[in-house]
Formats: structure tokens, C-alpha cells, sequence
């Protein structure tokens, strides 16, 4: 779930990109991004984790963002929550079935302008071999050259999914329904 979260951020921040002037293609840059997630444990406190691959494009069209796609692809079997017993049953059947499931999508089917630097990304989020729409809102924060000479448009996201709408129901006493998604990316320019 954290690489499809993270991926979805991603993907909706790098499909804006203020310099360009016509459509552009941006490929996620896997070390600047991120996709982290968290979920309530026993009602007592929340549990943070993460994807650690992700890849994704983004194509952005400026002048008409109804054009903008995003299609991120996170590995489920990278999931990462600093405790390896439980990052082996996060990819159990269980959980992510990584196995079967070996990747969470994302693939945009609209993108609008909602404010100054600010879109939301309506698509497909494919996680445990589910599919369901999902709309969320992206928040650019920058774009710019890097120090080596690379264009780079970077942004975030932040939004709740409910795992049992997945699939994804063990122990549904214990831990939350919802799990919340945090995504920061960077995307440089091809």
C-alpha cells in the first residue's frame, strides 16, 4: 500500500511543471522520492513505513492539464517498516501477497487545475489485484536546474485510502481500516 501511495504522490506532483510551455515528459527520480504511509496499531498509536521502489512518468501539459497522465508502478516486496519479522508478513498474504500482487499502480484518468500550484489527480489505483478510483490533491513546491544541469519539478500529496476496500483485511480489530498515504517527489525532465 505504501508504494501505490507513494507512487500516486509522485506521479500527480511531477504532472505540473510552471516552466513548461508545451507537454513534457518527466521520469520519477526514485532517490528524492518518497512513499511513506501510516496506520493506527491496537488504537493506541500509529505505525510508519514505506516503499523503497518506485518508479513512475508523468507527462505534463501546462497549457491544458486535462492532458497530463501519471502511471506510477511501486513493488510491494520493497515495503520497509524498520523491522524485517514484519516487513516479511507486510508481504504475505496477509497483507500485500507480494508474490501474487508483486505491484501497486497508479494511472491518471483526469487532471484539473484546483489553485496556484495546487491539481487534483482523479485515476486508477490498482493495489492487491483491486482496482478503484481514487481523486487526490497534489501541491507543487518547486521546479528548477539542478547542479547538474537537469530540469526538476518537485511536489507532494498526502491522502487516506481504506485497505479493507483492497482487500487487505487482516485483523480488522487491531489495526485501522484507514491508512494514510504521504508522497514526496522529484521528477527530472527527459
Amino acid at each position: 500500500m505504501r508504494h501505490a501511495f507513494a507512487s500516486l504522490a509522485l506521479a500527480s506532483s511531477m504532472l505540473f511543471g510552471g516552466q513548461a510551455l508545451a507537454a513534457d515528459t518527466y521520469e520519477l527520480d526514485a532517490v528524492h522520492s518518497h512513499a511513506m504511509f501510516k496506520i493506527m496499531h491496537l488504537g493506541l498509536a500509529n505505525q510508519y513505513g514505506r516503499f523503497n521502489d518506485i518508479a513512475g512518468t508523468v507527462v505534463v501539459d501546462e497549457k491544458n492539464p486535462a492532458n497530463s497522465k501519471v502511471e506510477v508502478t511501486i513493488k510491494t516486496a520493497s515495503v520497509d517498516t524498520k523491522n524485517e519479522k514484519r516487513d516479511e508478513h507486510l508481504r504475505s498474504p496477509d497483507f500485500f501477497n507480494a508474490k501474487q500482487f508483486p505491484t501497486l499502480t497508479f494511472k491518471s484518468t483526469k487532471v484539473e487545475a484546483a489553485g496556484k500550484d495546487t491539481y487534483k489527480v482523479t485515476g486508477n489505483l490498482t493495489l492487491h489485484g483491486v482496482t478503484k478510483p481514487i481523486s487526490f490533491t497534489f501541491k507543487k513546491n518547486g521546479e528548477g536546474k539542478d547542479p547538474w544541469g537537469n530540469f526538476r519539478m518537485g511536489g507532494e500529496t498526502t491522502f487516506t485510502i481504506n485497505r479493507m476496500d483492497y482487500g487487505i483485511n487482516y485483523m480488522p480489530d487491531g489495526l485501522g481500516k484507514e491508512v494514510t498515504l504521504m508522497l514526496t517527489f522529484e521528477g527530472v525532465k527527459k
